[in-house]
């Protein structure tokens, strides 16, 4: 089912905060600041997005902010300093992939935010994996071979990638790919450079960034 997810973003915070009971995008921050300048982390996260939640426990969160002081102490000054500017964007979010398409508003009209040529974004791990998704239903083992990393693409080709998909593994790689695609909500956990998806009962995508997108090390 298609739906339109509404986001709210601040373009001087570092990650997103949005609350039921703020009614305006600075009534969130600016109550989000008050609580880390009160070293109440409890009710800092409260006003964390459910999507960060799912992913990060109020225990977690805590500790995270008792353990980096200096960041707190830097990232309330940032939220707070002069110069801050809403901008209200939206998510038009599609099709069985749950593809995102950007909107912003400008002069009170809405407007596509996104590259319409970039049919194959790799600039996050989510992106990257609804990517490989894509490529691997349309067949476009041309484009699946940007998604190798480097210690192994000189020895692919589109050739190799084909057999790999439509060869003696095929019903279980398309197990696989639908196992991924019921999945993709799942949260990731970004490590620098590094990146895991954890999915069904005991598999794990590996994501690994290279040349500044991120690419597949492993989808099971």
């Amino acid at each position: 089912m298609r739906r339109i997810v509404l986001l709210v973003l601040v373009s001087v915070v570092a990650w997103g905060c949005a609350s039921t009971s703020a009614d305006r995008p600075l009534t969130a921050v600016d109550a989000y600041v008050a609580a880390l300048r009160a070293g109440d982390y409890t009710r800092a996260y409260d006003f964390m997005s459910a999507s960060y939640r799912r992913g990060h426990s109020r225990e977690d969160f805590v500790k995270m902010m008792k353990d980096s002081p200096q960041e707190v102490k830097q990232t309330a000054e940032r939220l707070s300093a002069d110069g801050r500017k809403v901008e209200v964007s939206a998510k038009f979010v599609y099709d069985d992939l749950r593809d995102e398409l950007p909107l912003v508003l400008e002069s009170g009209s809405w407007r596509i935010a996104s590259d319409p040529l970039e049919f194959y974004p790799h600039d996050t791990p989510a992106h990257a994996l609804r990517s490989f998704i894509r490529a691997v239903e349309l067949k476009r083992y041309d484009v699946l071979l940007r998604f190798v990393p480097n210690q192994w693409r000189a020895e692919m080709n589109e050739a190799k990638v084909k057999d790999q998909f439509e060869g003696d593994r095929k019903e279980e790689i398309a197990r696989m790919m639908r196992l991924l695609t019921a999945n993709l909500d799942n949260p990731i956990d970004i490590e620098v450079d590094k990146a895991r998806m954890p999915y069904g009962d005991r598999y794990e995508v590996k994501f690994l960034k290279e040349d500044g997108i991120w690419k597949i090390k492993d989808p099971d």
